[in-house]
C-alpha cells in the first residue's frame, strides 16, 4: 500500500452538507423540546429540506445547529451519542462501499476519497505513522467554531462504521480531538475504549497497522466497481476542481503536527516533481512555506480563542516551546501588516 494519502478536499463556493444529515438531530430535539421548528427557522432551514436526500445546506448553519441542539437538550455529548447510532446506509453508496471493503484500511481510504459527496470544505485523509493507519478529519473554516458536536459525531460515527462492518470488539489505538477536553469525558471514554487526546491540530483516529491490514472478507469486485463508478459520478457533480493551493492546504491540514510537511513529501503525494509544485504554487501567488504558516496561524488563533494553553498549541503545531510560538506569531502579524 502506498504511503501517500487518499485525500478529499472539495471546496465549492459555499461550504455545504446534505440537509438529510440533520434528521437524527431533529428527532432528538423533537423528543426533548417543542422548539425544533423555531430553532431551524432561526438558522434559515425548513423541516421539509430534511426530506430531500440531495438538498444541501450551508455547513456553518449545520455546525451551529448541532451546537445549539446540545444546549437545548442539555446533552453535552449529544454528537458522540448520535454517532453510536450511525449506520453505513446513512451515507448511501459510500457506506455500502465501506461495508464491503475487505480491510479496515480500504474502508477508510474510500471514506477519505468520497466523503465530499456528503459534505464539502473538509480536509480528510489517511496516512501512515509508525506502522499504523491514521484517519484525519477537520473542517477547514476556522470561523466554524465551536464545533465539538460535529467533531465528536464524525469520529464516533467512523468508529461505529468499523464496528458494524468489521468487528464489534474493535477499538482504536488513540483518538485525537481539536477541541479542549470536556469536563466529563466518561461518554467518550466508554465509546472509544482507548486513550484520548485533546487540543490537537485535527480530529484523528489511529488504527493499529495489524487491524488495518487484516483481511475480513473477499470483496465482490463487480459490485465494488459499480459502486465506485456511481460515487465517482456524484463526486463529479458536487465538487469544484481543486487548485494546487487547495490540494496542498488539504495535505497540510492532514499532516501538520504528525508528519513533516516538506516540498519533497507534498510533491510525492501529489505525484508531481518538486520543481513543478513550486512553479504552480508561485503561479497562484503562494508557496508551501506561506501555506504552512497560514495553516498554523489559523489553528493557533482558533485554539487561543478556545483558551488552549500556549505550550500545548506550540506542541501540536511542531514548535519547540511557547517562546518559539510567540516569535512565530509576531512574524504572522508583520506579514499581514
Amino acid at each position: 500500500m502506498a504511503v501517500a494519502p487518499q485525500m478529499n478536499r472539495a471546496v465549492p463556493a459555499i461550504a455545504s452538507i446534505r440537509a438529510s444529515v440533520l434528521a437524527p438531530l431533529v428527532e432528538q430535539i423533537d423528543r426533548r423540546s417543542g422548539k425544533t421548528d423555531v430553532m431551524l427557522a432561526s438558522h434559515g432551514i425548513l423541516r421539509s429540506q430534511l426530506d430531500d436526500p440531495y438538498a444541501m445546506i450551508p455547513m456553518a448553519r449545520y455546525v451551529a445547529i448541532f451546537e445549539e441542539a446540545a444546549l437545548i437538550t442539555a446533552e453535552p455529548s449529544l454528537g458522540a451519542r448520535l454517532g453510536t447510532l450511525f449506520k453505513p446506509s446513512d451515507i448511501g453508496p459510500i457506506g455500502v462501499l465501506f461495508s464491503i471493503s475487505g480491510t479496515i484500511r480500504a474502508g477508510f481510504e474510500r471514506l477519505a476519497k468520497y466523503v465530499n459527496t456528503v459534505q464539502s470544505a473538509t480536509s480528510s485523509g489517511v496516512f501512515e505513522e509508525d506502522g499504523n493507519l491514521v484517519w484525519s478529519y477537520r473542517l477547514e473554516d476556522p470561523l466554524m467554531w465551536p464545533r465539538r458536536q460535529d467533531s465528536e459525531f464524525s469520529l464516533v460515527a467512523s468508529c461505529q462504521l468499523v464496528r458494524s462492518c468489521f468487528t464489534k470488539a474493535w477499538k482504536p489505538l488513540e483518538v485525537h480531538f481539536e477541541h479542549l477536553a470536556p469536563r466529563d469525558r466518561t461518554v467518550l471514554e466508554r465509546i472509544f475504549r482507548c486513550p484520548l487526546k485533546f487540543g490537537e491540530t485535527a480530529n484523528r483516529i489511529i488504527v493499529d497497522g495489524r487491524d488495518a491490514n487484516r483481511l475480513y472478507r473477499q470483496e465482490d469486485a463487480a459490485l465494488s466497481a459499480v459502486l465506485e463508478r456511481h460515487v465517482a459520478e456524484l463526486v463529479d457533480r458536487t465538487r469544484a476542481p481543486d487548485t494546487i493551493r487547495e490540494q496542498v492546504q488539504g495535505l497540510i491540514g492532514i499532516y501538520l503536527g504528525h508528519k513533516p510537511v516538506t516540498l519533497v513529501s507534498i510533491a510525492a503525494d501529489m505525484n508531481i516533481s518538486v520543481r513543478t509544485l513550486q512553479r504552480r504554487l508561485a503561479e497562484e501567488g503562494t508557496s508551501l512555506r506561506q501555506l504552512v504558516r497560514d495553516t498554523r496561524a489559523a489553528i493557533a488563533a482558533t485554539q487561543l480563542e478556545a483558551h488552549v494553553q500556549k505550550s500545548r498549541i506550540a506542541e501540536v503545531l511542531g514548535y519547540a516551546d511557547s517562546t518559539v510560538l510567540w516569535r512565530a506569531q509576531k512574524g504572522w502579524a508583520s506579514s499581514r501588516s
